[in-house]
Formats: C-alpha cells, sequence, structure tokens
C-alpha cells in the first residue's frame, strides 16, 4: 500500500477510527476504558499513524482516551478531528456551524487533546448541498483557524461534489469525508473529484456499520462468498476493495475490540484476485 499525506504529513492507508469507542451511540463513556485504551496503544503498535476523532464523539470521550493512551503523542502520529456538530443532553445530534461555534468546536478539541494545533479539522456539513454563502463563510472561517496555526489543514465532509469543487477555488483541501463502501457509492462523483483534484477521500462507514438493521455491507452475499473463497474475514474483504478502488482512499476502520482491531489492519495484506474485484464491483445496487 503507498502512503497519502493529509496535511503534508505522510499517513498510512489504513488508519483507525474512534467513533466506536464512547459509549452506545458514541455518547458517554465506554463500558471497559482499559480495553479502549489498549486498543489505541495496539493501533499505534501496529503502525497505525492516522486517527480520526471528534470532541463530540462522547462528547469528549474518545479525545480524552486518545490523550490518556498516547499523550506525549508519537511524533508521525496524525490526528484529524471534526467541527461542525454538538450533542444535546440526551446524546442527539445538532448543527454547530456558525463561525462562532466552529472556533469554540476547534478550541475544544485543541484542549481535550492537548495540542498546540490539531493536524486537520474537517467541517463537518449538516447535508450534502449546492455551495452557498454559509458554506463559503464557514470555508473561510476553518482557513483562518488554519492561518492563525490552530489546525494545520482544512479537510470537509459529507459534501456534494460542488460544494468539493468550491472549496478546492477557496481554499486548500486536505481531504474529503463522505460515505463510502461496497453498497453505498453514493459519493462515487466526490470521489471522482478527489482523484481529479489529488485529494485523499475518506469514508465513513466503511463497513456498513452506519446501516440500521441488519448489516447490509458485511452480509452481502457477493462479499460473503469472496470472503469464503479467499480464507478471510468479510470485513477484510470490504476494507481490501476499497483500497483496491482507488489509491486515494485513506480507510479509518473503528472498533473497540482489540481482535476487530488486528482483523481491519490485516487487510492491508489481503490481494484481491480479478474474479473478487470483478465482483465485489459489480455488487452496488
Amino acid at each position: 500500500m503507498t502512503d497519502l499525506s493529509l496535511a503534508s504529513r505522510p499517513v498510512r492507508r489504513i488508519g483507525f477510527g474512534a467513533m466506536q469507542l464512547p459509549g452506545p451511540g458514541v455518547f458517554g463513556p465506554p463500558k471497559d476504558p482499559e480495553t479502549a485504551l489498549a486498543v489505541l496503544r495496539r493501533a499505534v503498535e501496529l503502525g497505525v499513524n492516522h486517527i480520526d476523532t471528534a470532541q463530540y464523539y462522547g462528547p469528549d470521550v474518545s479525545n480524552d482516551l486518545i490523550h490518556r493512551a498516547l499523550h506525549p503523542y508519537p511524533a508521525d502520529l496524525v490526528i484529524v478531528s471534526k467541527v461542525g456538530a454538538r450533542r444535546d443532553e440526551a446524546g442527539g445530534w445538532l448543527p454547530a456551524g456558525s463561525p462562532a461555534e466552529l472556533r469554540a468546536g476547534v478550541e475544544a478539541n485543541l484542549r481535550s487533546l492537548a495540542l498546540d494545533r490539531v493536524d486537520v479539522v474537517n467541517l463537518r456539513v449538516h447535508a450534502p448541498a449546492e455551495p452557498d454563502a454559509r458554506f463559503e463563510a464557514q470555508l473561510d472561517t476553518m482557513a483562518g483557524l488554519r492561518e492563525e496555526g490552530l489546525i494545520g489543514g482544512v479537510g470537509i465532509s459529507n459534501v456534494s461534489e460542488a460544494q468539493l469543487r468550491r472549496a478546492a477555488e477557496l481554499t486548500e483541501v486536505a481531504c474529503v469525508q463522505n460515505p463510502y463502501n461496497l453498497v453505498d457509492r453514493a459519493s462515487a462523483r466526490v470521489l471522482a473529484a478527489c482523484e481529479e483534484l489529488r485529494i485523499a477521500f475518506v469514508p465513513f462507514f466503511p463497513m456498513g456499520s452506519g446501516f440500521p438493521g441488519a448489516n447490509r455491507v458485511l452480509d452481502h452475499p457477493a462479499l460473503v462468498s469472496t470472503a469464503a473463497r479467499l480464507g478471510a474475514e468479510p470485513g477484510q474483504v470490504a476494507l481490501a476493495w476499497l483500497l483496491a478502488h482507488s489509491p486515494w482512499l485513506l480507510l479509518i476502520p473503528g472498533t473497540s475490540s482489540l481482535a476487530h482491531l488486528e482483523e481491519n489492519l490485516a487487510a492491508g495484506d489481503l490481494a484481491l484476485d480479478a474474479v473478487a474485484l470483478a465482483t465485489l464491483d459489480a455488487a452496488a445496487p
């Protein structure tokens, strides 16, 4: 696997997403904090140098765990966070995209992670749409925070192709985070634009964990049969397919299990043959 860069910081193509470390619904503390800390430490031991988080995971829970497990941070570790949302007292997800809220979100990440600068911060927009004055003002705020040295790079998340292209006109974009996996390819045009613009694309829910009910990715017959033929786990095949799908994809699979962590990272060594790639490429709805 060839490394990519985030804000000029090289990262390996499989990182770690901290969203699953807090309690149920990404709210409150984990049931087993010591295992959560062990997962983070083991990830770094196995070569992970890209961790994705957010202050509103918990809130503060995932950032606190990262700080407790890894501070002082390894020199090559790239921490990526996000702003643009907040949690209510019941754990609900609310937008928080005003300039003041974006600044407060960055400052909250700096405090909870004990950093002077967050390597990359993604602007999470409420929904993909056409670019508008509000979106441009949010980008201006993020660029200003980068100029102040509080963040190293500006990413964008949950955006349309038009928003990505407008953002790239207005400022340097470090990465794009949109949903993308074997069965959800709605962001295919965004991915294609990232390839054209040479911007890293970081798919969230790469193994379908964001779907309610049955897992439409891991239970997909094409994935299950391919994994059985290759002697691999379905999740490993789902990740390996993404790595083969585009050289501009960076993965951040998350887990609160040491066994699943090692399984996910081993996907980087799984080679998919031509039959597997053709079968999985054709598996989209």
